[in-house]
């Protein structure tokens, strides 16, 4: 087991070097830097644009800039906003539990529906659940999620006034941010009725976030199942009159879950990149949104610095989901 962690940690290095790498180049490719973007139209004095530029590094060459930048990243420095002058660590992990209470309400929704609708088609195949879930599915998958969160605001929020259009909370409340958590932070709060317009707030972004990976979570769960609802021991545990529902949550169910961990782990990565999306037409003031703005103001610390914590999350995740095989199957360890 110690060597099969080994081997995958070993493939951690030269990833953290490509996202480095690729967020200090791309928003380089970028027309404009962080000084002119802060000088606006009404222009700077040439002598103090040169002072700046300096002050930050950005007279340098790209080589000796992108090598100043990992020395930093291997001290731990991540540099500190252009824009508001506070680091980038502090500013990430102030937004960051709004960016994870949004991602785990999604994916729970996701896990939630996703596994029991793979799990009925594959039990009922060919019927009218099987076509209709997967038909629900494959439209999930399909919807980009900059269009279904605007018509779920549409039908939900502006059309029957269910939820709230964005935010995380209504103004006529005040929640301590003790932890950063709004549904724990409300729920822990003196103000009644802050607990429930958090969770009014979050319900339909969540929702929004979610559908994509419960959708593809239905999809392979299904296909998973069919492959091991038709092994041997399959037969054998039914021949043996175990009860259908022992034979599928037992023995069917548990070896059809490493394409679906794997799914899920994959997942991760395109939760984080939807979260974008999501906050941006949300207003939910989480990394995605802070990622965004950081882009439109070229604030190259903010955006190298958010880009390797979010893809360090991912990596964890890939990590973790790894190791995970080894516990579902003995075998991958070897």
């Amino acid at each position: 087991m110690l060597r099969f962690l080994l081997s995958r940690i070993g493939l951690i290095v030269p990833s953290f070097i490509g996202v480095t790498f690729l967020s200090f180049m791309l928003i380089r490719l970028v027309p404009g830097d962080p000084i002119e973007v802060r000088a606006g139209e009404h222009g700077i004095d040439p002598a103090r644009l040169a002072e700046l530029r300096h002050e930050y590094g950005l007279d340098q060459p790209l080589w000796k800039q992108f090598l100043d930048y990992e020395k930093s990243v291997v001290k731990g420095d991540l540099g500190v906003s252009v824009v508001t002058r506070e680091s980038v660590w502090t500013e990430f992990t102030t937004l960051f539990p709004a960016t994870l209470e949004l991602s785990l309400t999604a994916i729970v929704l996701g896990l939630t529906l996703g596994i029991p609708f793979g799990l009925i088609a594959a039990v009922r195949r060919g019927s009218v659940f099987d076509y209709g879930l997967m038909g629900l599915s494959m439209t999930g998958a399909s919807m980009p999620i900059f269009w279904w969160g605007l018509m779920a605001i549409l039908i939900f929020s502006v059309a029957l006034g269910w939820t709230p259009v964005s935010g995380r909370i209504s103004d006529m409340y005040y929640v301590e941010p003790w932890s950063g958590f709004m549904l724990i932070d409300s729920w822990f709060s003196d103000d009644k009725g802050a607990f429930s317009s958090a969770v009014s707030h979050l319900i339909l972004p969540a929702i929004v976030l979610g559908t994509r990976p419960m959708a593809v979570v239905a999809r392979m769960t299904r296909s998973a199942m069919l492959d091991v609802l038709g092994e041997d021991y399959i037969r054998t545990a039914r021949a043996k009159g175990l009860a259908t529902g022992r034979v599928v949550i037992v023995h069917a169910l548990r070896n059809a879950l490493i394409p679906v961990v794997t799914v899920i782990g994959l997942q991760v990565g395109t939760l984080l990149g939807g979260a974008i999306l999501t906050e941006t037409i949300f207003s939910w003031p989480g990394v995605g949104h802070w990622l965004i703005e950081s882009i439109q103001r070229r604030d190259y610390p903010v955006l190298q610095g958010g880009t390797l914590l979010v893809a360090t999350l991912v990596i964890i995740v890939n990590l973790g989901v790894d190791m995970t095989y080894g516990f579902l199957n003995p075998r991958i360890r070897r």
